[in-house]
C-alpha cells in the first residue's frame, strides 16, 4: 500500500479507537425524573416537582408517548432545553428524593391522571382546548379537551381558597332548578367549574 494513504488511515484508526473507549453515561429512571422536576419546576417546591413528575408518569402510561421515563423526558421540544445534559446545582437532592416518591406512586391530586401538559404559569395562549387543573411550582397544568372551560385564574382562585381553608370540606356543589311550578324541587348536581362560572 502507498505510504501516503497508509498514514491518514492509521491516524483515523487511532482517533476512532479513542472514541470507542470514551465512557458513555447512562441514566436511570430516578435521574431522568429528577432532572425533569429540577429544570421544569421551582427547585424549592416539592409540590411543583410532584406535579411535573405526575405529568411525566401520565405520559409514560399513555399510548401517545414513549413508555419509559427517560424516553418521555428526552423527547425533543417537550421539556427544558438541556434537561438531560445540564448540570444540576442546589435543589438536586430534593429533586432526587421527590423523583423516588413519584416512581413509587406519589401523584399530585389536582394534576390527576389525564393531564399531560404544562407551561409557565401566567403565560397565555390562543388555544381553546387548554382545560387548567392546577398551578404548582411556577407551572400551570392542563388537559387538552374540546370542552375546555377552566382558566388559570379560576384555578388560582380555587387553590387560594383551599389554602385559606375555605374549600377544605366544601359540600357537593348544586345547581338550582329552573323557576316554575316545581319551585323548591330537588337541586341538580353541579360541577365545580359551573360553580366558579356562576359566582362571577
Amino acid at each position: 500500500m502507498n505510504a501516503r494513504l497508509l498514514l491518514p488511515l492509521l491516524a483515523l484508526g487511532v482517533l476512532v479507537s479513542g472514541c470507542a473507549t470514551a465512557p458513555v453515561k447512562r441514566m436511570g429512571e430516578i435521574e431522568c425524573m429528577a432532572r425533569a422536576m429540577y429544570f421544569e419546576s421551582n427547585r424549592s417546591s416539592e409540590e411543583g416537582m410532584i406535579a411535573v413528575g405526575t405529568v411525566v408518569m401520565n405520559r409514560v402510561n399513555s399510548s401517545e408517548f414513549p413508555d419509559t421515563v427517560c424516553a418521555v423526558v428526552g423527547q425533543k421540544n417537550q421539556f427544558a432545553p438541556g434537561v438531560l445534559t445540564r448540570e444540576m446545582g442546589a435543589g438536586r437532592e430534593l429533586a432526587t428524593r421527590t423523583a423516588q416518591k413519584v416512581l413509587r406512586g406519589a401523584r399530585h391530586s389536582q394534576v390527576g391522571r389525564r393531564s399531560m401538559f404544562f407551561h409557565t404559569a401566567g403565560h397565555s395562549f390562543p388555544y381553546s382546548n387548554m382545560h387548567y387543573v392546577a398551578i404548582a411550582g411556577g407551572n400551570a397544568f392542563y388537559e387538552k379537551r374540546r370542552d375546555a372551560s377552566v382558566t388559570q385564574e379560576e384555578v388560582r382562585r380555587r387553590q387560594a381558597g383551599r389554602s385559606a381553608g375555605q374549600a377544605a370540606a366544601a359540600p357537593t356543589p348544586v345547581r338550582a332548578s329552573p323557576p316554575g311550578p316545581a319551585a323548591g324541587a330537588a337541586l341538580a348536581p353541579m360541577s365545580i367549574e359551573d360553580v366558579i362560572r356562576a359566582s362571577r
